[in-house]
């Protein structure tokens, strides 16, 4: 596969939704999927729409643990769904801030905790059919309660501290109480403990 061009198609104060125009590897292959596909000079080419954040070098989340087994998480009204979302504190880094810093400013700006260790825990594509977002993961200990969260003037944020071995049975009934899990946390929170 070969990208040929990326087209931005509007773009507001956060995200830029593009088309990607790209052509198969190796000859003409059919295309199964159904994509709109149209004939150019060298063969079949293929289009994709995408979304990327703008002004925003990178996304973090945090798997906080606390000395008592606990995981903290957060639970967000997110208006694409129309409904509160229970995740890992996350959030953009800003320009000229490195992601660990991000995440450290993110952690206290959303639970009030603090976190003595920041350890780096993986990257990677969090929707690669629909966006360029990568993000990147961290895992906090040391966790000293700081004060109130101040999460910014758009969010409403809800800390849940939840015992680890108590984490899907308490997500379950969370989701039974009209609450969207992100799918996201069973995986980094394993991830985390096992490293």
């Amino acid at each position: 596969m070969k990208i040929i061009s990326k087209k931005p198609l509007w773009e507001g104060k956060f995200l830029r939704s593009s088309l990607i125009k790209y052509t198969p590897s190796g000859g003409e292959p059919h295309d199964p999927s159904g994509r709109q596909t149209q004939q150019g000079a060298t063969g079949k080419i293929w289009e994709w729409e995408s979304i990327d954040r703008v002004n925003c070098p990178g996304v973090v989340a945090i798997v906080p643990f606390t000395d008592n087994n606990e995981v903290l998480l957060i639970r967000q009204f997110r208006p694409p769904v129309n409904g509160y979302v229970i995740e890992l504190p996350a959030g953009l880094c800003e320009t000229g801030e490195s992601l660990k810093d991000a995440a450290t400013r993110e952690l206290l700006e959303e639970t009030g905790y603090a976190a003595a260790r920041m350890k780096f825990l993986i990257k990677g594509p969090m929707s690669s059919g629909l966006t360029s977002e990568m993000l990147a993961v961290f895992v906090a200990t040391g966790l000293t309660f700081s004060g109130e969260a101040e999460s910014d003037e758009t969010e409403e944020i809800e800390v849940l501290t939840v015992p680890e071995d108590q984490l899907a049975a308490r997500l379950y009934d969370l989701q039974a109480a009209g609450n969207y899990i992100d799918l996201k946390l069973f995986g980094l929170i394993g991830i985390a403990r096992s490293t």
